[in-house]
């Protein structure tokens, strides 16, 4: 494309331009990208990649104001690789609650024992050799940590390239010809202040929706701005319906007082997450018929479907789910873990101690609310407290 040609022609003066802008109006106090003294680092200078590798895991899927006291928590927490191999998965994924996409909790962990007593590495093959991490994140490690020229291709950088380009596809079409561009973008004197300065100028001037054009160092080289339409760019595919689905769950009470949770299998977004029971509505099937059954093929119980708690929905990247939460009273039946790690009895307080996904912050506190007004009595008790043996199956 003609626009690509000429910004790598003027590539030099791009450069000098984005720095230049990034010198004054920078996001400068980034922690991880700072040395432990507070200072910013020489060019060359080295810094700790442990502490920039999981900032940038958290930012795969997290703006990074939501992301900085997460990783302030993270870093009091294990402040080394050594120390993160040697946490408890429960810990890690119970300090990553709110993030979402827990899956990159449990690859830090797994890649912190992967790199024990190796040097860090240097290269795009060390990195990419850890699950999760693909090209753009291991090169903004490798220019942040060691000052490599490596490129980057997050969304911001996306977004700045299309505009810059005016490219007429979606960048997920021409991947190819924009790590091009930004290779050939990329200053090999000081690619770390380049590459965070690219991205901050995605993430503070050049945004998705009305973009400060007048603040933007490449205004006079931007063929989006020369158009007249910045934000029509970069160009989108037509979104596709996300599928919608009805799930039933089941707060599930004993005599004793104490709800049973279940913890999720190591796989997907959610894997190793801890969860109210309950599975998907089939066509035709009442919710009570649904969470019913439901608590019968995951954990052999037979439980008694009662009021409904709360209804909520919840949006992920590829799905639309709609919860629809019943208090449940437990008949009989010890409960097994047929379709989770396990599962436990537990008392309503310490619904806080395990790591639940988002959506269940709601019907946690619902239950609350609801065990409140009754008085904290157990909603639907039977007349004969359980044994504690029962009470409480094995984990």
């Amino acid at each position: 494309m003609a626009a690509l040609v000429q910004a790598e022609m003027a590539a030099a003066e791009l450069r000098q331009q984005l720095l230049a802008w990034w010198e004054v109006h920078g996001r400068q106090a980034i922690p991880w990208k700072r040395r432990p003294d507070g200072h910013p680092p020489q060019p060359g200078e080295p810094l700790d990649p442990y502490p920039i590798w999981v900032a940038e895991v958290m930012l795969q899927q997290t703006q990074l104001q939501v992301a900085l006291p997460f990783w302030r928590r993270w870093i009091a927490a294990w402040p080394t690789r050594e120390a993160l191999a040697a946490a408890d998965e429960h810990d890690v994924l119970l300090l990553w609650q709110g993030l979402g996409y827990y899956s990159r909790a449990r690859r830090l962990r797994q890649g912190a024992r992967q790199l024990l007593g190796q040097p860090w590495p240097r290269d795009l093959e060390g990195w990419l050799a850890l699950t999760g991490i693909g090209r753009s994140t291991a090169g903004s490690i490798l220019s942040s940590a060691f000052d490599l020229p490596f490129a980057i291709l997050d969304g911001n950088v996306k977004r700045v390239l299309a505009r810059l380009t005016a490219s007429p596809r979606p960048p997920a079409r021409q991947l190819a010809g924009f790590w091009q561009l930004s290779e050939r973008l990329l200053d090999p004197r000081r690619p770390r202040a380049f590459n965070q300065a690219l991205m901050d100028l995605g993430a503070t001037v050049c945004t998705p929706r009305n973009p400060s054009c007048g603040r933007c160092p490449w205004q006079g080289h931007c063929a989006a701005y020369a158009a007249g339409d910045p934000a029509a760019y970069p160009v989108k595919d037509a979104p596709r319906p996300l599928p919608f689905q009805v799930i039933g769950v089941g707060v599930v009470l004993n005599g004793a007082g104490e709800v049973l949770i279940d913890q999720r299998l190591n796989e997907g977004l959610l894997g190793g997450l801890w969860e109210f029971p309950g599975g998907k509505q089939e066509p035709g099937e009442a919710i009570t018929a649904t969470i019913a059954r439901e608590l019968r093929e995951e954990l052999a119980i037979e439980a008694e479907v009662g009021e409904e708690l709360i209804s909520l929905e919840h949006a992920y990247s590829h799905k639309r789910l709609r919860f629809v939460v019943h208090l449940c009273r437990w008949r009989s039946g010890e409960p097994l873990p047929l379709a989770s790690q396990q599962v436990r009895w537990v008392r309503p307080e310490q619904l806080a101690e395990f790591p639940f996904p988002a959506a269940n912050a709601r019907i946690i506190a619902a239950l609350q609310e609801r065990l409140a007004r009754a008085g904290a009595a157990p909603v639907g008790a039977g007349p004969e407290p359980l044994h504690p043996e029962q009470s409480r199956p094995a984990a």
